[in-house]
């Protein structure tokens, strides 16, 4: 739990190619056609979602709409496979197939291709992702290892985020929401041509976040509000050229009970130009640049830059296989104030990271057996080279079913939490990182089958079995004094589960989403580890999650939207279960004016997702929105 004080204040690929459908059609589709739908974050080339040979969830821009979230790890709660927990206002605790924790470090998050993960920690700030959701195409969430394509920190699984082009935005549009708890939310944004050949889109958003409420009574005092803005420019310069640029900027301040107002503000600039030779060979180059500001009151101050250098081949070899490779290179450079409870030694540093990938689809029998092999070299500069390889099998018996299976092993770079940090209390040491910290790594199984029984039906499972290495501990001193405690990598666990979905088109004008979760998490130690904590630093995890949602359209544009979720207890720290309820409410007065109103965790006036230091509890909310465009 002390790793938490960290975060208490507290796929590389963009939409290169368009989805076969426009995000405003998605409500249209027939259960069929919504497993047809594009994905790119599996094999970083578009491919059907219902023939990945990897565990794939995709949120549509409908689905996200519907649902009433207003934040991007709200929108995330719709991939019941994530573990999504509010740890308080602004901070969320969020993973794929375990480990889960407000510094949670196992699970890649891109938007438009920026890698957003900090290399403090490993993790993600989801309190500065503040995506403008109207602008949001899809969101691939895959489960499983896919570090071949996407390098480290890609151990449990990947969350693409992709916005819509220029093109699809254009126009204006007017967004303003208020509630009990969302108590403020506007969005300004135009979308315009410099010519036939390109499209423009600028924004600005609003948000102001509600305080959580204290288990015992009260308020936390921790609002969140977040200013944002930024622009998109998608052209042509010829039928084979295409490019994007695109940035943000942002502001915010995070209140905190017991100091003063956390300051957060930063801003990134991408930019990627690519070239197509055919419809299976294609040149892809991106670089982008993020720059950000943290300051934590009476904790630590970092400031960061990112820079990442990205390029990527596609090209066919002969009739039957289709070959993706390329390399990325990163730098980040961070300077990081020091406190009286956390230090940081060296204050100030360079994190490179360089690596090498590549990825062979074959093509055994046509339309029904797939192999796919591939490997990542990546070379970290304290912790040395790692290889991170897959290989993956994909069988259609029939056009209505379909089996997978892989095996891959990731990795997950040291960061300046494992190696440079130090908690103290007065001149005692509590816990320190260590210069010997290396790779956590993880050799994953997994098998999958997806089945369509009939018109409007489909079900699908996936199960895994990983086996991880050298993940973080936290040693004792020799000789049996209490600290300091010190990071090593004499951790081991053995994880299972399953997920099943089944969706059913009901009638024509009512959709029923289902899915359920197993998890199962075994923990040990190397012989000769004198960690006394049992692993509980290294995540809080449910055993089981199931959710179903209802989605009705009535008549004169109305549209009624339930959403039933429910999470197993967290064993330790020990946090109820619970089941909550959403419903949603719209009514589209016209194509340009769209009203609704949302209740959220109805079954209870509060309740607590996740363990904090000060227990913190969600309550029910309800909140009205107006959206126009024109």
């Amino acid at each position: 739990m002390v790793l938490l004080g960290l975060a208490a204040p507290a796929l590389t690929l963009s939409a290169q190619e368009e989805p076969r459908v426009e995000p405003a059609e998605l409500k249209q589709l027939s259960i069929e056609q919504l497993m047809e739908i594009d994905v790119t974050s599996v094999s970083r080339r578009s491919e059907r979602a219902s023939q990945t040979a990897a565990a794939v969830t995709v949120i549509t821009s409908e689905d996200i709409r519907r649902s009433g979230a207003t934040s991007l790890p709200e929108a995330l709660r719709l991939a019941n496979s994530l573990h999504v927990a509010r740890f308080d206002s602004r901070t969320w605790a969020i993973s794929a197939r375990g480990f889960n924790s407000a510094t949670a470090d196992k699970l890649l998050v891109l938007i438009d291709g920026r890698s957003v993960y900090t290399p403090l920690f490993s993790g993600v700030f989801w309190d500065v992702q503040d995506v403008l959701l109207d602008d949001v195409d899809r969101i691939e969430v895959i489960r499983g290892p896919v570090a071949t394509l996407w390098g480290a920190n890609a151990v449990n699984g990947v969350i693409n985020v992709i916005t819509k082009s220029a093109r699809q935005t254009q126009g204006s549009l007017v967004s303003v929401g208020a509630g009990t708890e969302d108590r403020g939310t506007g969005a300004v944004q135009y979308g315009g041509a410099l010519n036939e050949k390109t499209a423009y889109r600028v924004y600005g958003k609003y948000h102001y976040v509600d305080a959580l409420a204290l288990a015992q009574g009260g308020s936390s005092e921790d609002p969140l509000r977040m200013a944002q803005g930024g622009f998109r420019l998608d052209g042509e310069r010829s039928e084979r050229d295409a490019f994007t640029l695109q940035g943000d900027v942002y502001r915010g301040l995070i209140g905190e009970l017991v100091r003063p107002d956390t300051d957060v503000e930063g801003g990134n600039l991408l930019g990627r130009w690519s070239r197509r030779y055919s419809t299976a060979s294609s040149l892809e180059v991106q670089f982008y640049w993020d720059q950000t500001h943290r300051k934590v009151p009476r904790q630590f101050e970092e400031h960061r830059g990112t820079w990442d250098l990205d390029i990527q081949r596609r090209l066919p070899l002969g009739n039957r296989q289709d070959l993706v490779c390329g390399l990325d290179y990163r730098v980040s450079r961070d300077e990081v104030g020091n406190s009286p409870v956390l230090v940081w030694d060296p204050t100030h540093s360079t994190q490179q990271l360089f690596s090498l990938f590549a990825q062979d689809e074959v093509t055994l029998v046509p339309n029904r057996l797939r192999l796919t092999v591939g490997s990542r070299v990546e070379s970290h500069e304290s912790a040395g080279i790692e290889v991170q390889p897959t290989l993956r099998l994909a069988w259609s018996p029939s056009d209505r079913q379909f089996f997978w299976g892989a095996i891959s092993r990731a990795v997950r770079a040291p960061t300046r939490l494992d190696e440079d940090s130090r908690f103290v209390i007065g001149p005692l040491v509590i816990l320190q990182g260590s210069p010997d910290f290396t790779y956590e790594n993880v050799l994953a199984y997994e098998l999958g089958y997806r089945l369509q029984p009939g018109a409007g039906t489909s079900f699908e499972i996936d199960t895994f079995y990983n086996v991880y290495d050298h993940l973080r501990s936290q040693e004792r001193p020799a000789g049996g004094a209490p600290f300091p405690l010190t990071l090593a990598n004499k951790l081991n666990a053995e994880t299972y589960g399953a997920e099943l979905r089944l969706n059913v088109q009901a009638a024509s004008w009512w959709r029923l989403y289902s899915s359920y979760t197993y998890f199962h998490k075994d923990l040990r130690f190397d012989p000769g580890s004198t960690d006394s904590s049992g692993g509980t630093a290294e995540g809080d995890d449910p055993d089981a999650r199931w959710a179903i949602r209802s989605l009705m359209d009535l008549p004169r544009r109305m549209e009624l939207d339930a959403w039933l979720r429910h999470v197993d207890s967290l064993p330790a720290p020990f946090i109820p279960g619970y089941t909550e309820l959403d419903i949603r409410l719209g009514w589209r007065l016209s194509s340009r004016l769209e009203l609704s109103l949302v209740g959220q965790n109805l079954l209870h006036n509060q309740h607590a997702e996740f363990p904090t230091s000060v227990p913190k509890e969600v309550e029910r909310s309800v909140y009205g929105k107006a959206t126009w465009r024109f």
